[in-house]
């Protein structure tokens, strides 16, 4: 049987989303039309609201709902210690370990000449404007360990060079709970690479 053509609109957005397959999104569908008329206006209103009032922090380029984020606004937080990170969700990622209590910046992408992204379209003209004060005195690159991922930290770890800022990057390598039966040479290396004194 096929879905009227608006539940099957619904489900196609759905499917959109990162992670979210057919059957999940049939599934979500579902589940909203089962919940009735007002569930589905409560979700639309909440998306609208969020498309209306979420932006990016002014400073390191966060989500937030206010021109500056409120992990710029902390006095709390350490204006040392910089971690660079390619999107704003990289963030969000780093507050939930609850560890690091220095600030961030967002550079809004990867250089991918792929995909025709240079330097010149990320927010890298910003970070250096942050770095003019002397106030920043550790910056830690934090993008992916992708080909683009490496490339772009390579390339700010050169153009940082010359600024006498410690520049480094996080450490990569294996997952707790892995097993090294299943990691890769790549990982391995990694691993060997950052390894620490105990």
């Amino acid at each position: 049987m096929q879905l009227p053509a608006p539940l099957e609109a619904v489900v196609e957005s759905l499917q959109r989303l990162p992670g979210v397959g057919a059957k999940s999104a049939q599934r979500m569908a579902l589940h909203l039309l089962k919940e009735g008329p007002e569930a589905m206006a409560n979700l639309a209103h909440q998306l609208q609201q969020a498309a209306e009032q979420v932006g990016f922090c002014q400073v390191c380029g966060a989500f937030t709902d206010q021109p500056t984020c409120p992990i710029c606004q902390d006095p709390r937080r350490d204006p040392r210690s910089l971690v660079v990170v390619a999107e704003a969700s990289n963030v969000l990622t780093f507050e939930r370990s609850g560890h690091f209590r220095g600030r961030y910046h967002v550079l809004g992408g990867l250089i991918s000449p792929l995909r025709g992204v240079g330097p010149d379209q990320l927010r890298i003209r910003e970070l250096l404007k942050r770095l003019e004060d002397g106030a920043v005195q550790e910056i830690i690159l934090a993008t992916n360990p992708t080909v683009d991922g490496e490339a772009t930290a390579s390339w700010l770890a050169r153009i940082l060079e010359p600024s006498g800022i410690r520049t480094s990057r996080i450490g990569l390598g294996l997952p707790i709970g892995s097993d090294l039966e299943y990691a890769d040479d790549l990982t391995l290396d990694r691993a060997l690479e950052g390894r620490r004194p105990v």
